[in-house]
């Protein structure tokens, strides 16, 4: 399969898949919270899908390297942040599961499409 676009990669697809989760979920979050920790992660979680999109944009290997880093930076702020909603009882056991079963995921297609491009430099 050919990739013409950004949108034609698995890993920005699964990273779009995390925030349609991200935003679901974070709609049960108590509204005190909208400009707490109801914005943090929905903004971590945007920024994942966001920089895969621009790293592959750019000219360059070492700068579309550069926005993955930032893609996985983003995706280990967006755990944490849901394993802090989880101790504050906002997330039940089950939906943090399952979020962090994506975000595992996620995180492998970041480090095995970061391995693959770093080789061809």
């Amino acid at each position: 399969m050919a990739i013409n676009s950004f949108r034609d990669l698995r890993v920005w697809q699964a990273g779009m898949d995390l925030v349609e989760q991200v935003y679901h979920v974070t709609q049960a979050f108590p509204k005190h919270e909208i400009y707490g920790l109801t914005s943090q992660i929905q903004r971590a979680a945007v920024s994942v899908p966001s920089n895969i999109a621009e790293g592959h944009t750019r000219e360059h290997s070492k700068e579309y390297l550069h926005h993955f880093s930032i893609a996985q930076a983003s995706l280990a702020e967006v755990e944490t942040q849901m394993e802090i909603a989880a101790r504050l009882k906002y997330l039940p056991p089950e939906q943090l599961s399952q979020i962090l079963e994506r975000i595992s995921s996620l995180g492998r297609q970041l480090y095995a499409l970061r391995n693959a491009l770093a080789k061809r430099l």
